[in-house]
């Protein structure tokens, strides 16, 4: 592979997930880890990433909180997120995750709602105290710079005292052999947290990560109650998942 071709595979895993391992993508792409870290080297130069210890980041989340049409698939998250929004009714109490999904999910839900959300996102959470009508709880603790997320054991103890309605998450990675997956590990903890802390589990994901597989599990796909793509239900690609009794939207 071309460096051209390996950076432009680099980028469009950034882009996809958000973030990458470097170990992940050398395995991926066959080459070395000093070749990885050249390549990170130049795209972070050039502006194109943020190059952070172990790997990278995508600029459109991580320095504008997910705010521009130049986030990864923005037309795609903004379906999947009105289709969220449907699920959640007056009274309700919902437990977020982060990411630029999430965040366009807090921008769709409508004025007149009356409902709870709790989350450890900061970026998710500037935009929930924004709306008039819904109750906002932070989840405290350290914040991963990487994700801007709540982790920790204070934030997994917190949580595990909830009892909500809807856990919806943004993922990066789903098959049905793997379940749920994630490139960072103390957001996977605060993920499986969450999960076992609702009532249902809601995910949401561009279909370009369905069939995929991120290095660390946050659970199997029995736990998934409803899975939100900006397809159609009855597209080919989600036929599987209906088949093993997931609710598609």
């Amino acid at each position: 592979m071309l460096k051209s071709e390996r950076q432009a595979f680099i980028l469009h895993e950034i882009n996809l997930h958000n973030k990458v391992l470097l170990t992940e993508l050398s395995r991926q792409i066959q080459v070395s880890d000093d070749t990885i870290r050249r390549d990170l080297q130049e795209l972070a130069e050039s502006g194109k990433i943020i190059k952070v210890h172990g790997g990278a980041l995508s600029t459109a989340f991580h320095n504008g909180n997910g705010a521009s049409k130049q986030v990864y698939a923005y037309s795609q998250k903004k379906i999947i997120a009105k289709k969220a929004a449907s699920l959640i009714e007056d009274g309700m109490f919902i437990l977020t995750g982060g990411g630029t999904t999430i965040i366009e999910l807090a921008r769709a839900l409508p004025p007149s709602l009356h409902a709870t959300f709790i989350s450890g996102s900061i970026p998710a959470l500037s935009e929930y105290i924004i709306h008039p009508n819904i109750e906002v709880i932070a989840i405290g603790d350290k914040i991963s710079k990487d994700s801007k997320i709540s982790v920790g054991s204070d934030a997994i103890s917190r949580i595990k005292e909830l009892k909500v309605d809807l856990c919806i998450l943004g993922i990066s990675g789903i098959n049905l052999e793997n379940g749920v997956s994630d490139n960072d590990w103390e957001v996977v903890q605060i993920k499986k947290a969450m999960l076992e802390s609702a009532q249902k589990l809601v995910c949401l994901t561009i279909s370009e990560k369905i069939n995929s597989r991120q290095p660390f599990q946050v659970c199997d796909s029995k736990k998934i109650s409803t899975l939100i793509t900006e397809l159609s239900p009855d597209d080919p690609l989600l036929q599987p998942y209906v088949r093993a009794g997931i609710t598609v939207i």
